[in-house]
């Protein structure tokens, strides 16, 4: 197949959602626009399938179906340079299949305002792709802030619980790590004297000249800090719980479940290979943060919580442990369960996000303590549920297992005893998951729920949302059955970054 050709369909999954959210925007009746918005979300995930499908498996595969489109900002080395490799393919694939979930959820959801409701979800959608596809650093960053915007109107306009506050809290936590990126970003430019933001051109330009080493802690620094607190670091974390249970559910599915992701992708795919030296000094600071903080502290914190939705908010936090440790091991077996993990992580988070909106619309509420028996009446529901329970706690079979496995192997070299406190996560994990499961499902009916369901009385799951749950999960089971589907690429990819070791 020629590479023009799939590099012409890698710019039409990227061009689609933002070209049918314009259209949409210019008036298109709300009809057409439902139907518009609906192939939009279909198109990028079959075009990412296929270009899944159509990568090449060999360790030297390097970026593929790369296309480089003058912008008008050659002067300062900027072009809108697309292409994937071993990294950012599985992010590009979890993006389009996360994004045409949600969109599915959000076509029968109801919404107020349904099409502007659409409009921000299709430009979420096209944000993140062009997000994971750009090689143009400038571009990678510019598509983060733009399905970054409309995250937060979505929030303040549709959000449920103090939206107000949590848009707020999430605008001025997620701009001020926005900037501290952009800042290191820009350092790296300034200083490689590459004149060029394409990430090809600059790893060969520091590979053969790297940076001085201060400037290399600095920069690792300010990236690690800026990244970190869009992906809640601790303790820069305190939006995310807030924000996604303030979040509509289609917003909360695209954010937690990719948009997260950015800071980590960051990471692995610009600062380890660009600042080896930087990531070296840095590497046990963020272990100590991502065990201490992340995965103990916030263990608990999520433990304690009643709130489902506030639960899972935390739960995704804490896990995003589990990924900056891969990245402090510096190996490539770290690196890789990190990529592995961030797919796994963004298709578990999102299901849950989808089920507990669903769970809320038979119950009328969020708490834990007013639920119980629902099973009952729901068995589809509690099905689902359990099944994503069981993805996040990490149980083999699906996904996540796959990527915390290979974080802690890799960890075990790293630390010892860093390894035993992420191990212990785990079991903490499966304390407030199997909790929530027994709390929501099982167990005869609270009082506050037989007077809820006299009036509401509850049905199973619909079509429309038993289809995104469905490809969700059908996802994660594919990839937990199958993941070197993942893995080689990813592997691949990292096996020449200057700050990755590799162990036996």
């Amino acid at each position: 197949m020629d590479v023009s050709l799939q590099a012409q369909f890698l710019q039409l999954a990227i061009a689609f959602p933002l070209g049918s959210a314009l259209v949409i925007a210019l008036g298109l009746p709300k009809r057409f626009s439902v139907k518009l918005a609906a192939l939009a979300f279909a198109v990028p995930a079959g075009i990412a399938l296929w270009l899944w499908s159509q990568f090449p498996t060999t360790p030297d595969a390097g970026y593929q179906f790369v296309s480089d489109t003058a912008t008008g900002l050659t002067g300062f080395g900027i072009s809108l340079k697309l292409g994937l490799n071993g990294i950012s393919l599985p992010m590009f694939v979890l993006a389009a299949i996360v994004g045409m979930a949600a969109g599915i959820y959000a076509l029968r959801s109801g919404a107020e305002r349904l099409k502007i409701y659409l409009m921000f979800l299709l430009i979420m959608q096209g944000g993140l792709l062009g997000t994971f596809a750009s090689i143009d650093i400038f571009f990678f960053y510019f598509f983060h802030e733009l399905a970054l915007i409309p995250t937060f109107i979505m929030v303040g306009i549709w959000g449920g619980r103090d939206r107000n506050y949590a848009a707020m809290k999430m605008t001025i936590y997620l701009t001020v790590g926005a900037m501290l990126s952009l800042v290191g970003l820009i350092a790296i430019y300034m200083k490689s004297g590459a004149g060029s933001f394409d990430l090809i051109a600059l790893r060969a330009e520091l590979a053969a000249n790297p940076l001085q080493e201060t400037a290399q802690k600095y920069i690792f620094g300010l990236l690690m800090f800026g990244f970190g607190t869009l992906v809640s670091l601790w303790p820069l974390h305190t939006w995310a719980p807030l924000g996604y249970g303030a979040a509509p559910s289609s917003a909360a599915m695209l954010h937690a479940g990719v948009l997260k992701k950015f800071g980590l992708y960051g990471l692995i795919q610009i600062a380890l290979p660009l600042l080896p030296v930087g990531a070296q000094t840095w590497a046990w600071p963020l272990a100590l943060l991502a065990a201490l903080g992340n995965v103990l502290v916030i263990g608990f914190v999520t433990m304690a919580q009643r709130d489902l939705k506030q639960m899972i908010g935390y739960s995704s936090v804490m896990h995003m442990g589990y990924c900056f440790l891969g990245i402090a091991t510096l190996s490539v077996i770290g690196a890789g369960g990190v990529v592995l993990l961030m797919v796994a992580h963004g298709l578990s988070v999102a299901l849950l996000f989808l089920l507990a909106t669903c769970i809320h619309h038979r119950t009328h509420t969020f708490d834990l303590s007013e639920m119980g028996g629902l099973a009952q009446k729901t068995p589809v529901l509690a099905a689902f549920f359990v099944a994503a329970t069981m993805a996040s706690i990490g149980l083999p079979g699906f996904a996540n297992f796959w990527g915390e496995l290979t974080v802690f192997v890799s960890l075990w070299q790293f630390s010892p005893w860093v390894t035993a406190v992420a191990i212990a996560g785990v079991v903490i994990s499966a304390i407030y998951g199997l909790r929530a499961a027994a709390r929501v499902f099982f167990g005869p009916h609270s009082e506050h729920f037989k007077t809820v369901s006299a009036k509401h009385p509850p049905v199973d799951l619909a079509w429309s949302e038993r289809m995104p749950a469905l490809i969700l999960l059908v996802a994660l089971l594919a990839i937990g059955f199958w993941p070197r589907s993942v893995a080689d690429a990813a592997n691949h990819a990292l096996a020449n970054q200057p700050a990755l070791t590799a162990q036996r």
